[in-house]
């Protein structure tokens, strides 16, 4: 009875790797060579969603304790403790409050002025990469589009060859065209998802910083 099961699966498996090289060869080397792209452009996606998630979670985390500190060393009149402590912080809001004390001195407009091209700096490493989505959802159903084109042209090439076509000899063709409009669709979906998520998350980590900046800029103000 094992033996008779053994079989079946090892039959079945065969059937589905013969049926998937089938499915290949119907596509022929421009079929093949689309799908190739699609799927290294989905791996592409997937890479920049996953990175620039966790990337952008580690920058929205707000340390209150450093928060408190920076007010306790301005009040206190303390500003190289501030500085130290800032530039012991791996974070957006430190950076930029770094800057601002380094020009403490100035005048208020030079201090905002700083922070904002800090904040500016800071903003573009978050959306770093984020970009490359938006290419690939626009690009991905292109290529994929490109995909029923050559299908198409494979159709009709049989057509033009033979004297009398069977539904079996235009499949292939057929085949390419909407496995490649499917997967293009599919990657560009998933593509422009990720994007617009990422850049909702980098809005609400500019709100954060624009927020603690202006603590920071009254708390100067106030202590003139």
């Amino acid at each position: 009875m094992m033996g008779i099961l053994l079989q079946t699966q090892t039959t079945n498996t065969t059937t589905k790797q013969d049926d998937f090289m089938d499915m290949l060869s119907s596509m022929g080397i421009g079929g093949n060579i689309v799908m190739a792209i699609l799927l290294i452009l989905s791996v592409l996606a997937i890479y920049i969603l996953i990175e620039r998630y966790f990337a952008i979670r580690k920058e929205s985390l707000e340390d209150e304790d450093f928060l408190m500190s920076i007010r306790k060393f301005v009040e206190e009149k303390n500003i190289d403790k501030a500085k130290i402590l800032c530039k012991n912080t791996d974070s957006p809001i430190a950076r930029m409050i770094e800057k601002g004390l380094d020009r403490i001195d100035k005048p208020m407009t030079d201090i905002s002025s700083a922070i904002e091209n800090q904040g500016k700096l800071e903003i573009y490493k978050m959306d770093n990469k984020i970009a490359n989505l938006a290419t690939i959802s626009g690009a991905a159903p292109m290529i994929g589009f490109l995909g029923t084109v050559i299908g198409m042209i494979i159709a009709f090439q049989k057509m033009a060859r033979e004297s009398t076509v069977s539904p079996a000899d235009l499949a292939g063709g057929i085949y390419t065209a909407m496995i490649t409009t499917a997967a293009g669709l599919v990657v560009g979906i998933i593509a422009y998802i990720s994007y617009n998520y990422l850049v909702n998350k980098v809005d609400k980590v500019i709100f954060q910083l624009e927020a603690r900046t202006t603590e920071f800029l009254d708390l100067l103000h106030h202590n003139d």
